[in-house]
């Protein structure tokens, strides 16, 4: 797996996210070291509170594989999913979850919550925390406190 070549391209679309005025977050689902479907954040431009990076590149990964589950797949993912995107990755049957930073105030893959590995539900992911973290987290920094200003 080349760990380090997705998770550059979920900053890449981070980055695109920011550029449009919405929060950096990228998201790359993988499969077999093949490129599935991406996504970026897109809430304020789509008008649609789901329109999260992780729900972007899981609904067009979906409809690339003609199927609702995504068994075998890898999400990088710029910053730890929410309750609802954590609960999305888990119901598409998502293999493994590789975040770059946490989320200390809303993160559902350990830091608040843990959907993604929750002992209650029929599925669970495996989750790696770190890649590329310090640089995502930096991003998010400057977005919001450029926001501030």
């Amino acid at each position: 797996m080349d760990d380090e070549r997705w998770m550059a391209r979920a900053i890449e679309l981070a980055k695109f996210a920011e550029s449009n005025a919405e929060v950096p977050v990228g998201a790359v689902l993988v499969r077999d070291n093949e490129l599935l479907a991406e996504g970026h954040n897109a809430p304020i431009s789509n008008h649609d509170a789901s329109a999260h990076a992780e729900i972007q590149a899981i609904r067009a990964a979906c409809l690339v594989d003609e199927n609702y589950r995504l068994p075998d797949a890898t999400l990088y993912v710029t910053l730890e999913p929410c309750a609802m995107c954590a609960g999305a990755i888990v119901h598409a049957r998502i293999a493994r979850v590789v975040i770059a930073a946490k989320e200390p105030r809303a993160g559902a893959g350990g830091s608040v919550l843990n959907v993604l590995q929750n002992e209650n539900f029929n599925h669970r992911c495996d989750v790696e925390f770190g890649l590329m973290g310090e640089q995502s987290a930096a991003m998010l920094k400057a977005f919001f406190r450029a926001r501030r200003k």
